[in-house]
């Protein structure tokens, strides 16, 4: 599906994830994305993941942790608004889900690959949706569409990449 959700198709808060995404061809957008972060994340060094750059911080695993349980989260929401589910879907707080996780135990490529895995997942649901579903409308946190979640899935991504770069990889 290309072309860039409405601003009517999301909730303003979430306006700053769908503004780091160009307009574009999204399916192709998300699968370059997923190679290019990859090849990315492959060449941070192994002891800088439990690394945190500030105290109350996350450290890098949790990040890329985060990352993937945000990619579930938002692609079952894409997946139950693209069937036509008009229920109000549960919220999100990203914080109790991370007090409750420990990534210290697991490798960065083990993250990884978990976010690799997440994304085709998310690629291969998104391939076989119609461009009516996509333009489908449901209630999470706001009222949001198919094809804003799908930017919202990428620019979430993108927002902790630069974080990375910006606050990990210094």
């Amino acid at each position: 599906m290309n072309g860039r959700p409405l601003a009517e198709e999301y909730e303003g808060y979430n306006k700053a994830y769908v503004e780091l995404v160009p307009d574009c061809n999204i399916k192709d957008y998300l699968g370059k994305q997923l190679d290019d972060m990859t090849a990315f994340l492959s060449e941070i060094p192994e002891e800088l993941g439990d690394y945190s750059y500030a105290p109350g911080k996350w450290t890098l695993k949790e990040v890329i942790g985060h990352i993937s349980d945000n990619e579930r989260i938002m692609s079952y929401r894409l997946l139950v608004i693209a069937r036509g589910e008009q229920q109000v879907l549960p919220g999100y707080d990203q914080d109790p889900y991370m007090a409750t996780v420990d990534y210290s135990g697991n490798t960065l490529g083990q993250l990884i690959e978990d976010f690799v895995l997440a994304r085709r997942a998310s690629l291969s649901m998104i391939g076989l949706l119609s461009e009516e579903a996509m333009l489908r409308t449901g209630t999470a946190n706001g009222r949001v569409s198919v094809r804003a979640l799908a930017y919202i899935l990428a620019g979430h991504a993108q927002h902790h990449w630069n974080g990375i770069v910006s606050n990990y990889l210094k």
